[in-house]
């Protein structure tokens, strides 16, 4: 054994409290050592067969030298196997917990998502790509961004907004928060100078109205002649020049051709009768009574589509004032100066005489006045009852005589076969009888010569033509305006003429819409957020059975649609349709006369028709008997285009059509559900806690409008996942995520242009912060870095 070497020996004595330390001579168990290539070349395999033979005759040789050794490396090597196979478990055990990770981690996912999102490259999303690259990111500044109200910076540069903020605690515009907010506005303040733009807080129908202008100006030479026509008529509408060069000329002409008036000292003393026949026919004028078609409500059975003739009190030119006193409308006496020299300066502007002028303004004055007893406001009439009758034409010609009633209405609804036994919807009654005395007085009073009666005709004409005459007009009818109080503002020239456009040409332009509009696009979100709300109703706590199921039975019945037109007109009838119509390019005011014919002959034929005809204009959701009609001008660009990601669609339309719904389904919810106070103070709550603010309890119809949204949100997300669910192959903009793009989307909505925006006492932006409260769907770091009460939100 003196061959035997002894080197390795003090290297044998392990200590069990120590892991062993394989160095040296001794080698570890072949189980260990790593696994030898398959394929190794000959030459190294038989080097390693001399190796392992020597080794296994030096481990032979040590062992028959010392007994004791052969335990203590069968312990060694017991020892190692246990902590390796420990090892080998837990390597597995990582392994696997990083394998579920990776396919169960929602961030993961949203990264993995987003790297892997298809992008949308048509020139409508790179258009809202470069919107959203010129816009703050709500994610990046959280505490700015969400916390920003109506009117702030954020969505109206120059801080020109409504202050909602303003008295509550907190809130950034509350004057005692002002000198704290400051400092956190002064580091966004180039992100504010970024942000939207002003044209981005318009409203719904400001929106609609600028797609059809672009469609107007747009120039197509292989349009329809109806098309053609419709532009030629918006573009002489534009054309100011012209109107300025023509002045009053225009409108004289046409006093003439009327048989002239008493003002100028030219007219042939036509009968009353025969004009107001002439003006409600072609001109559209109703100086004594309002006219329009429409159902009756309490038609029975319910869901009828007959409409009738549906006469009025009309809209006095002079400013008139309801005494609750004595039950009466009257002049208002503080504003008959400007009225009377708003007078004076038509009359002027018309060549009247100086010396006769003052005379025809107080006739029409006073006639105006005493017309102005009878009418009353239509709070007045609901609750005394005189809202509406029904009555034949027969008995109205008995109630009011001075009007040949069979035959203006003959003359405004050519060429349908009207008869006495027909009925009419009476508005009014009182105003009707007493305009008919009135009028039979000033014809037996007056002298032939004057002709009160026909003057004021004559200027209600004016007041339906002035759209057509040049700015002296329209500017002593904005200072009119200014002086009664009214501060809406002037609308300018380009809305005004679209709108003037589809008076005239409404089929035209709902064709035009239709053909543009994205049906199937359209038709699948309605249908994907109708079914998720009606699965949010069952998540409601219900203060009765009965609420339950009689909204639910209301629900049930409802069938969502797409508004459109019943039936789909070809180019080849809208072209006969308008084949009589002929537009001067230069003549605005020609133009604008038969766009008032037309208008007319619009309503006969709404009358004829049983189908309800689409309303382009309109921009919210109605119900209509057992139907849910959506507008086609709620889906227009920018809001919504056919090549747009779904999540676009959903964040900004779905969240409107889920909004509309709950505000026209349940307008009651509050009294209905414990639920809707619940969630509404807990937003609330998350709102005052993020900003820090004192306890400041909100009106019922402000929990209402929190918890609407908020489930409004909620329903809008839930469609588009399970949008998803059934076709993942949605694409994106900007590299974000679906989801991301969705809130980025939904927090460019502009509270601004909510018609429920004073119910809202925060951005709705905000209820992101709340969504994501309550699940793992926003981005990491959401939260301010200088508030420590995160924690403490819970859900809602």
């Amino acid at each position: 054994m003196s061959g035997t070497p002894t080197d390795p020996e003090p290297q044998l004595s392990v200590h069990p409290s120590s892991p062993p330390e394989p160095e040296g001579g001794l080698q570890p168990p072949s189980l260990l050592q790593p696994p030898v290539p398959t394929q190794d070349p000959p030459h190294t395999t038989q080097i390693q067969q001399t190796q392992n033979t020597q080794t296994q005759i030096h481990q032979t040789q040590i062992q028959e030298s010392n007994p004791g050794l052969q335990h203590q490396v069968k312990a060694v090597w017991i020892n190692h196997r246990r902590k390796l196979l420990l090892f080998g478990f837990s390597l597995c055990a990582v392994i696997l917990g990083l394998i579920y990770y990776k396919h169960h981690n929602p961030q993961h996912r949203r990264t993995n998502q987003e790297s892997k999102v298809t992008p949308c490259l048509s020139p409508a999303c790179q258009w809202a790509s470069a919107r959203l690259s010129s816009s703050a990111d709500p994610f990046t500044q959280p505490c700015d961004y969400f916390l920003s109200s109506c009117g702030s910076d954020r969505l109206s540069p120059g801080g020109r907004g409504r202050l909602r903020g303003q008295g509550i605690p907190g809130h950034p515009q509350n004057p005692k928060e002002e000198t704290a907010w400051t400092e956190r506005r002064g580091q966004s303040a180039e992100r504010d100078n970024r942000g939207l733009r002003e044209e981005e807080a318009l409203d719904r129908k400001t929106v609609l109205l600028q797609y059809l202008r672009g469609i107007l100006e747009s120039n197509h030479s292989a349009g329809s002649a109806a098309e053609q026509k419709a532009r030629g008529f918006f573009h002489s509408c534009l054309d100011t020049r012209s109107i300025e060069t023509a002045g009053a000329e225009p409108f004289l002409t046409l006093i003439q051709k009327l048989g002239g008036w008493a003002v100028s000292g030219q007219w042939n003393r036509t009968d009353m009768n025969s004009t107001l026949s002439l003006l409600m026919r072609d001109y559209a004028t109703f100086p004594f009574f309002n006219l329009y078609v429409g159902k009756d409500p309490n038609e029975t059975p319910p869901g009828s589509t007959k409409r009738y003739i549906q006469i009025d009190q009309p809209d006095l030119l002079i400013p008139i004032e309801w005494n609750i006193r004595t039950l009466k409308s009257q002049a208002n006496a503080q504003m008959l100066r400007p009225f009377l020299a708003s007078c004076q300066r038509y009359l002027a502007l018309l060549g009247a005489p100086p010396s006769s002028s003052m005379h025809h303004v107080w006739t029409f004055i006073s006639l105006s006045s005493e017309l102005a007893v009878a009418a009353a406001p239509l709070q007045h009439r609901l609750a005394s009852g005189r809202l509406y009758e029904r009555i034949t034409l027969r008995d109205l010609q008995t109630k009011a005589p001075a009007i040949d009633w069979l035959s203006c209405l003959r003359a405004a609804f050519h060429p349908l076969p009207l008869t006495e036994d027909d009925h009419v919807l009476l508005h009014n009654s009182l105003y009707i009888q007493h305009m008919s005395r009135i009028i039979s007085k000033w014809l037996k009073k007056h002298e032939p010569s004057t002709s009160p009666v026909h003057t004021f005709m004559v200027l209600n004409l004016l007041h339906t033509l002035m759209p057509a005459l040049d700015s002296r007009f329209s500017d002593t009818e904005n200072n009119l305006s200014v002086a009664l109080g009214h501060t809406g503002g002037v609308a300018p020239r380009w809305k005004r003429c679209v709108l003037e456009t589809e008076r005239g040409f409404h089929s035209v332009l709902t064709h035009l819409l239709s053909e543009r509009t994205a049906h199937r696009e359209a038709e699948e979100i309605i249908e994907n957020i109708f079914s998720s709300f009606k699965s949010k109703l069952h998540e409601l706590n219900w203060t009765d059975a009965k609420s339950f199921q009689s909204v639910m039975k209301k629900v049930q019945s409802l069938t969502p649609r797409l508004w459109t037109t019943n039936e789909t007109s070809t180019e080849a009838v809208i072209d006969q349709l308008f084949s009589e119509v002929t537009v001067d390019t230069r003549g605005f005011f020609s133009n604008y006369v038969q766009l008032l014919s037309m208008w007319q002959r619009r309503l006969s034929q709404l009358l004829a028709e049983q189908a309800e005809a689409a309303d382009i204009l309109s921009v919210t959701p109605i119900l209509l008997g057992d139907e849910l009609l959506f507008p086609m001008g709620m889906f227009v660009p920018p809001l919504f285009h056919p090549s747009y990601p779904r999540a676009m669609h959903y964040g900004v339309m779905g969240f409107r059509l889920a909004k509309d719904i709950l505000h026209l389904i349940l307008p009651d919810i509050s009294s209905q559900s414990d639920t809707v106070l619940a969630v509404g103070e807990c937003v609330w709550g998350h709102y005052l806690t993020v900003t820090e603010g004192a306890a400041f309890s909100l009106s019922a119809a402000q929990q209402q409008e929190l918890w609407l949204q908020y489930s409004a949100l909620k329903i809008t997300l839930q469609a588009y996942r399970q949008s998803l669910r059934n076709d993942p192959s949605d694409t994106s903009i900007s590299g974000l995520s679906h989801t991301r793009l969705f809130l980025t989307s939904f927090s460019q909505l502009n509270c601004n242009s909510d018609p429920y925006r004073e119910f809202m006492p925060l951005e709705s932006s905000f209820l992101i912060t709340v969504l994501c409260a309550e699940s793992d769907l926003c981005p990491a770091g959401l939260q301010c870095p200088n508030q420590t009460q995160q924690h403490s939100l819970h859900t809602c």
